[in-house]
């Protein structure tokens, strides 16, 4: 038996937009799209009426913005997963809203099969943030706890930075007493959650924000 698709609520005060998103959404699979809503007010009355999984919600709106509309959304429909999609990448807008409670903060020139994938993770509760996002708080210095929220528990933070030290596959598997399928499987999700490509794009990351000295 399949699984239920996710339930898919999308939030933007441009109307061109926001039908745009929701009509490429809507063809891919595993996702329906419930409805759509232009402001934060609308958004939280739509999340109350519709039950949708995860809202996509831009910062920058009328009325009530994206940052106010999650914080409402907490308190209302609190089981709902929140994932900003927006063009702007300022850190003060990035840290507001992972504080008010949204659990990713994605651009809108993220292709849609990308889009997709990342609204099927958010519904499973993995945390994610745009790679170009992270970068700019790091270089920033004001990521304070946002950071911390950029999707890679310890132990893939572990095989991360053994990755960037140049070891093999067997040699994080026997630093880290763990299986080499084990490695594989933390590898895979690290590429996924951080967008990347391979290892070598892996250890670039890592180095670049501070992972690896």
């Amino acid at each position: 038996m399949s699984e239920e698709p996710v339930r898919v609520l999308v939030v933007d005060d441009q109307g061109l937009i926001r039908e745009a998103i929701a009509s490429l959404l809507a063809v891919q699979p595993g996702i329906c799209v419930v409805g759509t809503a232009a402001d934060g007010l609308e958004a939280v009355e739509q999340a109350v009426a519709l039950g949708p999984g995860v809202v996509l919600m831009d910062v920058r709106m009328p009325r009530m913005d994206g940052v106010r509309a999650v914080a409402a959304l907490r308190e209302r429909v609190p089981e709902v997963r929140v994932v900003m999609l927006t063009t702007f990448d300022d850190e003060e807008y990035v840290v507001e809203a992972l504080r008010a409670g949204a659990v990713g903060y994605l651009l809108k020139d993220l292709p849609v099969r990308e889009l997709a994938a990342a609204v099927r993770l958010a519904h499973a509760g993995v945390a994610q943030l745009d790679p170009a996002v992270t970068a700019r708080l790091v270089a920033s210095g004001g990521a304070g706890g946002a950071v911390a929220r950029v999707p890679l528990t310890a132990r893939e933070l572990d095989v991360l930075r053994l990755v960037a030290g140049g070891a093999s596959n067997r040699e994080i598997a026997e630093r880290l007493y763990l299986s080499e399928g084990t490695v594989k499987n933390h590898l895979s999700r690290i590429l996924q959650r951080l967008g990347l490509r391979d290892r070598t794009q892996a250890a670039v990351y890592a180095r670049d924000h501070g992972l690896f000295p």
